[in-house]
């Protein structure tokens, strides 16, 4: 049988066009995140002196703990989440210039989540 006889009347799929303006701006924020996420991380280590207010047994530290431990971590495994994601999408020619943006807006959720339990964990009498 000839090959033509193997193509179907649908047309093939045309190829992505990648966008410039998308991959330069994807790769300013992606050069840009893990600055954030040295700061956030930073900012988490900070959170440790919010145990002076504890007297000798006034503190759930191990609450204390789990919210310092995560807001230290947690920036560097959204961040590798998000430049995964971003380059993935630019490989595949699809809009990427947002993942990053939610990244920042990840990691900034996810540490204020943190700073919470540490405050909870001071405000547990």
């Amino acid at each position: 049988m000839p090959p033509e006889s193997f193509r179907t009347l649908r047309p093939e799929p045309a190829a992505r066009r990648s966008r410039g303006w998308d991959v330069a701006l994807t790769i300013v924020l992606l050069v840009m995140l893990p600055l954030l996420a040295l700061a956030a991380s930073y900012a988490g280590v900070l959170l440790v002196y919010a145990a002076d207010a504890c007297g000798p047994a006034t503190c759930d530290t191990g609450l204390m703990n789990v919210g310092f431990w995560t807001a230290v971590v947690s920036p560097w495994v959204v961040l590798i989440f998000g430049v995964v994601i971003s380059i993935v999408r630019l490989v595949r020619h699809r809009l990427a210039f947002w993942v990053p943006l939610v990244t920042v807006v990840a990691i900034a959720a996810v540490w204020f989540v943190a700073a919470a339990l540490v405050g909870a964990g001071v405000s547990a009498s």
